[in-house]
């Protein structure tokens, strides 16, 4: 036996109803109705695959520009003591398996002046030595050897890429640090001044650290603010994602005196940005995936209809009304089904693609959706990720069904000698 007629015949039934167009011109308004609740389901998901990727491939971008610049996780003391001994501290962090290197530093928000420019900026004092597998910034400027000029007691500063162009400063100039405490004199309150000697630039493509961070060896910050030694301890994961995780394990092992934030709070207001506007987006694709579902509402309706002497048919074969609304919910399941499939490999055609097919379009159009002189990103991310699209099409589905269960019922409820009355 084939297994077609191995299938209960609500489901053989259901399937030749989602065919009913071929049969003949009766039944082609049902079948094109259905034919478009199909593209619309496919549209909506395949439209809700494609701009959550985007979104994901643009905080991904971000994220990694601003991660080259910044630790994962930071600890320093409650208090804002410098570390007494940051090694141990290290050791003890290190004993997370998540946790794949550690470096201290010391971070003072303060001014740099060239003549009569002035900016605010963010000294961190670094460890050359330790910095390097901490950062990609500090690994790129210990490849070019950038790094290695900040030498103990040589002043050396280095400055991101539009914070030495603001300054007008070149490798050579000096700059002058104006700390935020100052020293009593009989004259008053002074700033304490440093002058430091350009030793190099970077440039991460993000603009809050490429104009306003500044590297030094951290015996020179730690000097020029009297901190005494490091401030805290900076950590690299090797898992990005799992920072709040490991920022959680940390502080329950280390105690209230210490004080634990991961990047995700330290720019908090970027990652929690992204992630309601992320949101937002995807409640307002999912109703366009809603309203395509519950199209298939008024094409269960116009099909019971349209079979009503072929459900009084079968009730007076035995076929009960529970069989009767298994028909139907097969047909506008299939629907659906095909519907989110359809979806679910477009929106991932697409997705993978988008770094052909924009190109293509911009060339088509003559416009460019991202101009280099504007955007820090000049080609349309995408990163395509199965914790997005696994509950688009689980979301589809559901929909699709629900918009099945009142035409089904309604198809159950034909009362046979009514149907048959005037066939």
């Amino acid at each position: 036996m084939s297994f077609r007629f191995s299938m209960p015949y609500e489901w053989q039934i259901g399937w030749r109803y989602t065919r009913a167009g071929r049969a003949g011109r009766r039944n082609g308004f049902i079948s094109f109705i259905s034919l478009v609740s199909v593209i619309g389901i496919a549209l909506g998901v395949a439209a809700l695959i494609i701009v959550l990727s985007v979104m994901n491939g643009f905080q991904k971008e971000v994220r990694d520009r601003m991660l080259s610049a910044v630790a994962h996780i930071e600890l320093a003391d409650s208090s804002g003591a410098p570390l007494a001994d940051w090694q141990a501290l290290a050791t003890i962090a290190g004993q997370d398996p998540a946790v794949q290197h550690a470096a201290p530093y010391v971070s003072v928000q303060s001014l740099l002046a060239r003549g009569e420019d002035m900016r605010g900026v963010m000294i961190r004092g670094v460890l050359p030595s330790a910095e390097a597998g901490l950062t990609d910034l500090a690994a790129k400027l210990q490849a070019d050897g950038t790094l290695d000029q900040l030498q103990p007691g040589q002043w050396r500063i280095v400055l991101g890429s539009e914070l030495a162009r603001a300054l007008g400063v070149r490798v050579g100039d000096a700059v002058t640090v104006v700390t935020p405490g100052g020293q009593v004199t009989p004259a008053g309150i002074s700033p304490r001044l440093k002058q430091f000697t350009v030793a190099g630039t970077f440039n991460v493509g993000h603009y809050e650290y490429d104009s306003a961070l500044a590297l030094v060896h951290i015996d020179d910050a730690a000097r020029l603010y009297r901190t005494g030694g490091p401030m805290g301890v900076q950590l690299r994961l090797v898992d990005v994602n799992q920072a709040r995780a490991v920022g959680y394990r940390l502080a329950e092992k280390l105690g209230p005196t210490m004080a634990v934030r991961d990047w995700t709070r330290t720019n908090a207001a970027w990652y929690d940005a992204v992630q309601i506007e992320k949101r937002m987006l995807a409640i307002i694709l999912t109703l366009i995936v809603a309203v395509a579902a519950f199209n298939l509402v008024s094409t269960l309706v116009m099909t019971v209809t349209d079979k009503r002497a072929d459900i009084a048919i079968l009730r007076t074969l035995g076929a009960s009304p529970q069989a009767i609304m298994r028909i139907f919910v097969v047909q506008g399941a299939t629907a659906g089904v095909i519907g989110t499939l359809c979806g679910v490999g477009l929106g991932l055609l697409v997705a993978f693609n988008v770094d052909v097919i924009v190109p293509f379009i911009e060339r088509l159009l003559g416009v460019s959706f991202l101009p280099g002189s504007i955007y820090l990103i000049s080609r349309m991310p995408s990163d395509p990720q199965a914790g997005d699209i696994v509950p688009i099409a689980l979301i589809a589905l559901v929909l699709a069904f629900l918009a099945t269960l009142y035409p089904s019922w309604r198809a159950s409820r034909v009362n046979p000698a009514e149907a048959l009355r005037y066939e």
